[in-house]
């Protein structure tokens, strides 16, 4: 589509700025304010972000100087990847197994009763709305430092998203194949078994891997407030000011993820096209 085109199908799309509603108008020197009060609220500076961005040159340069590079703990950094890729593992499968009955009982197609539906969905909006960062000090408080309290974190947080997503799935099946077997005399659990998991089982996988893939970086940040794996190994080595081992361990991070986030889509588009 031509420009001419897209003015002449919306032709106050160029028009100036006080031309168009006083709402919009109003809204943008709001946001525009805002904008300007947050700048002077921080005192942001170009000046002192350019001082500052020189204060991190000898960091930058004992990031890439690695010395005594064969005599580096690599058994530690092992045990904290693998550490954290259990994290993910373990957290997103036990929330996708808790999240497929939560989010069926969640959904109108499964649960008619409004009042019950209203309660579990606000009892997922609570979980979700508390971040797995403060899950993560929570478990750390209440089962110390180590990979438990990680996968505790992720379990909970991923729970209450996941749960509301498979909700929404079997919200939006396709009634068609649910009527038929209500109308040929199938059970409630008979209809569900057949007629709703295998439309929305796909779309439940899928989610799983993706949350996975996230779960594998987010599991990165919850070692660094005490939940173990390799968060905890470049946090140790940041607070002794070992920057070349807490860069290599930043491109091991990197790769990692990018190989589950590969490994993941893979795994997504096979079961979409399939």
């Amino acid at each position: 589509m031509t420009n001419q085109e897209i003015v002449m199908l919306n032709p106050k799309i160029f028009s100036p700025l006080w031309k168009r509603s006083p709402i919009k108008i109003v809204v943008f020197l709001i946001i525009f304010s805002y904008l300007i009060f947050s700048i002077k609220y921080f005192n942001i500076s170009i000046t002192e972000l350019i001082n500052d961005l020189n204060k991190m040159k000898p960091i930058l340069i004992s990031m890439i100087t690695w010395n005594d590079f064969l005599s580096w703990n690599f058994n530690s950094i092992l045990v904290g990847i693998l550490q954290t890729l259990a994290m993910a593992f373990l957290g997103t499968v036990a929330a996708s197994v808790i999240s497929v009955p939560l989010g069926l009982i969640a959904s109108r197609q499964v649960i008619k009763i409004n009042l019950f539906r209203f309660i579990i969905r606000r009892f997922l909006d609570f979980i979700r709305g508390v971040d797995i960062l403060i899950w993560a000090l929570i478990f750390v408080r209440a089962f110390g430092l180590g990979p438990l309290s990680g996968v505790l974190a992720i379990f909970v947080a991923d729970t209450g998203t996941l749960s509301k997503l498979y909700s929404e799935a079997a919200d939006n099946s396709d009634n068609k194949q649910i009527e038929g077997l209500v109308s040929s005399g199938s059970t409630k659990l008979s209809t569900i078994r057949f007629g709703l998991l295998p439309q929305v089982m796909p779309i439940f996988i899928s989610q799983s891997l993706y949350f996975f893939e996230s779960n594998s970086r987010s599991a990165v940040i919850l070692g660094i407030v005490g939940a173990g794996g390799i968060g905890l190994q470049l946090s140790e080595r940041m607070k002794a000011q070992y920057w070349d081992q807490a860069f290599f361990i930043i491109i091991i991070i990197l790769i990692m993820v990018a190989i589950i986030d590969k490994l993941s889509r893979f795994l997504r588009e096979k079961l979409i096209n399939d």
